[in-house]
């Protein structure tokens, strides 16, 4: 159902001089400037009874209404799909995705993702950009997302994500055995041959990703990974660039590794781990609405569990 919105509002002595969008996004901090425009633009919007265009200056004391509909996306389905959910208020949702799950559709992804679940779990979610989704998790990686249930709660959620406001912490498993953590700074864009991969490349936009040793195995490391920054594929494409691409990773992962000797337990183990080994392990932010700092977190997912227990017994099969 489409939502109709009416707002009224007089602008204040301290916003004389702003221009009309500037003004605007002062006395109605729910909607997001770029918003604001397209409604000034449509002339939905009026000061004292005219429309104005989103350069011009206020003067004070002037009243402005708005008067427009925010329609909603008919173009994705809603769909009865379960969804893990780890937290839930008024303002936002926390869910633990699971492996296989698109995220959001795309060209041949139109049905069956989280959006489309979003939307029969909380109809209402219809009426927030892409159904309240912040962030993404790529298809096969697993772990915490933030949802957004109010337009106010995705302005601000967004806006603390390109500040780089948010906690993200990942654990993986990659190939190679690290010698100690440390910190890639290194600018990620297409790749220049296959645009269908991410690559370090200098034309990219910057991206920053720190990292730590869990755990060394024979010839694989369990590290735990933050974000600084939120490129596609970021994790994977820095790991790969490190030369410690991530376990099963199709994409950016490389050639099978097998310690000397392994055994056939832990052969099977890691031929039939057909994913990239990446878990989004724990997520903090400051509430949209109270500011109360929160955190989650989320376990290992069983596969990945499994994968780590069987490197560590491989350690103790083989001393020394």
């Amino acid at each position: 159902m489409d939502k109709e919105i009416h707002l009224k509002a007089l602008v204040s002595d301290q916003q004389a001089g702003l221009r009309l969008d500037q003004a605007l996004s002062q006395m109605f901090p729910d909607y997001s400037r770029s918003r604001l425009q397209t409604w000034i633009k449509a002339g939905q919007v009026t000061v004292d009874g005219k429309e104005l265009r989103p350069r011009d200056r206020v003067s004070g004391g002037e009243e402005v209404v708005i008067e427009t509909v925010i329609e909603e996306d008919e173009g994705y389905q809603s769909q009865d799909i379960p969804l893990d959910v780890v937290y839930e208020d008024d303002s936002l949702l926390v869910i633990n995705k699971p492996a296989g799950l698109v995220v959001h559709p795309a060209v041949g992804n139109r049905n069956g993702t989280m959006l489309n679940a979003l939307l029969h779990y909380a109809p209402e979610l219809a009426g927030v950009p892409r159904a309240g989704i912040i962030h993404r998790l790529d298809k096969n990686t697993t772990g915490l997302l933030v949802v957004a249930k109010t337009l106010a709660a995705h302005k601000d959620l967004v806006e603390k994500l390109q500040s780089r406001d948010f906690e993200r912490e990942y654990q993986t498993v990659v190939n190679g055995v690290m010698t100690a953590g440390g910190t890639i700074d290194a600018p990620i864009g297409r790749h220049p041959v296959d645009r269908t991969r991410m690559a370090v490349n200098e034309r990219g936009k910057p991206a920053v990703t720190h990292y730590r040793v869990v755990e060394r195995f024979r010839a694989h490391t369990w590290v735990r990974v933050q974000l600084e920054t939120g490129r596609t594929h970021q994790i994977r494409v820095h790991m790969a660039y490190k030369r410690y691409p991530i376990a099963g990773d199709p994409t950016y992962g490389g050639r099978l590794r097998l310690p000397p000797d392994s055994s056939e337990s832990l052969i099977n183990t890691l031929r039939s781990f057909r994913r990239q080994a990446l878990h989004a392990a724990r997520l903090g932010l400051q509430h949209p609405e109270t500011g109360e700092m929160m955190q989650w977190e989320a376990p290992i997912p069983e596969d990945m569990e499994q994968l780590i227990q069987a490197l560590q017994q491989d350690v103790l099969d083989h001393p020394g």
